[in-house]
């Protein structure tokens, strides 16, 4: 479990990591698909179109993420955070300028680059570097922000919404990301990257690992072996989050206990997070891949069998717990797989085709919605996918990195 010692110790760095990834909520699925309806609405886009939109978005924000979150390699934390949080303010405001749907593909490709994509990115990236031993709780810490997040979303969303149009509320929601900004790098200023990474170094004997490239990564046989098994996660979960008032309305449940429901949620994430931490810690994240589905797959499950309403809180929990442990998996395994010299390359890679398979789902899942397909036989489709993914993933083996005498990139 999380020692109090740890937490005194690393309490600035932590808790930067923990409010990048919280203000990583303005381009989260779980945050702006809370305005779907109004977007819809607006722009008379049906399910699938609103999907589409997104889609278009999203994938754009993947491709660019390839080439963008390698900056993290080279600027300095303080200055990447301060270019990634002044960009998604601004796109925060365009979004509630948007007049049709291009305008708002553009503005959704903003919020997931800088939001989903640059946020987590930085924050994560800062505790797979400068964590070792106890790398798994430090991102667990960090990714509680996206729980938090989660958790206060629909309540912050519905209050802005009952006093402003969904335009004005981009705009409060632009400024209130200005106003943390200060703060998270004041957080940065209390932590001496340099000497965490010269004790790093000394921890290895003076060496660290070299690393891989991303072009020696995407030959390494077991990368494609994981990707499956990494992606799913993000697609099933954006999947039927983004689709959230469709998946109610067909079981026949109030969406208030659908939005209720998204507290356990919450709850159940941050249980995968501290679960999920020490586990990594102790196993490695590499060993962990093969299970790590099993709450996702329940919750596929509980979605294709429960009609009653006792089965909304068991879907999103199992999903919760299960993203939970997702969220500390892939925040460990680039570093711990391909080493820290190239990570914030590795990582925007893996970050980059995650966001891409969330950009396809809220299309793939709207499609087959339009055509009448069953949440039901959606849900079967999606555990069976988490099975044969996981079966898969036992394939793959860990890559040798060579080790130097060196310093880690501060």
């Amino acid at each position: 479990m999380l020692s109090l010692n740890f937490l005194r110790a690393n309490a600035r760095l932590v808790t930067f990591g923990f409010a990048l990834c919280f203000l990583s909520s303005v381009g989260q699925t779980y945050f702006i698909s809370l305005y779907g309806g109004a977007i819809r609405a607006e722009f008379g886009l049906s399910h699938g179109g609103f999907g589409t939109v997104y889609m278009a978005g999203t994938l754009a924000s993947a491709a660019t993420l390839i080439w963008l979150g390698r900056v993290v390699d080279h600027w300095s934390v303080a200055r990447t955070t301060a270019f990634t949080l002044l960009g998604l303010a601004g796109v925060a405001a365009v979004m509630g300028l948007a007049w049709g749907p291009i305008a708002c593909a553009v503005a959704i490709y903003g919020l997931r680059l800088m939001g989903q994509g640059m946020s987590t990115h930085i924050g994560i990236t800062a505790m797979a570097r400068y964590f070792v031993a106890e790398r798994g709780r430090a991102v667990g810490i960090a990714q509680l922000g996206q729980a938090v997040g989660a958790a206060l979303s629909p309540p912050y969303v519905v209050m802005l919404l009952a006093f402003l149009t969904w335009r004005e509320a981009w705009w409060v929601t632009a400024g209130l990301v200005m106003a943390l900004l200060p703060l998270t790098l004041w957080l940065l200023r209390g932590e001496d990257l340099s000497a965490r990474a010269a004790a790093l170094a000394k921890s290895y004997g003076g060496k660290v690992t070299e690393g891989y490239r991303v072009s020696e990564m995407l030959r390494d046989r077991g990368l494609w072996l994981r990707m499956p098994v990494l992606l799913a996660p993000a697609f099933i979960s954006t999947g039927f989050v983004f689709h959230q008032v469709h998946v109610a309305a067909e079981k026949g449940w109030p969406m208030e206990l659908m939005a209720g429901s998204f507290t356990v949620y919450a709850i159940a994430l941050v249980g995968g997070l501290v679960v999920g931490g020490p586990l990594v810690d102790r196993f490695s994240a590499r060993r962990l891949v093969p299970f790590y589905l099993t709450p996702l797959a329940l919750s596929c499950v509980s979605l294709a069998v429960g009609f009653e309403e006792w089965w909304p809180p068991i879907f999103l929990g199992c999903m919760g717990f299960g993203a939970g442990l997702s969220n500390v998996v892939m925040g460990a395994i680039w570093a711990e797989l391909y080493g820290l010299a190239h990570v914030g390359a590795i990582r925007s890679f893996g970050t980059a085709f995650m966001v891409f398979s969330t950009g396809l789902a809220p299309m793939a899942m709207g499609l087959a919605f339009d055509e009448n397909t069953s949440v039901e036989t959606v849900a079967w489709l999606a555990a069976i996918y988490c099975v044969a993914a996981s079966a898969l993933s036992t394939a793959a083996r860990k890559p040798s990195i060579k080790t130097v005498r060196a310093s880690p990139t501060v």
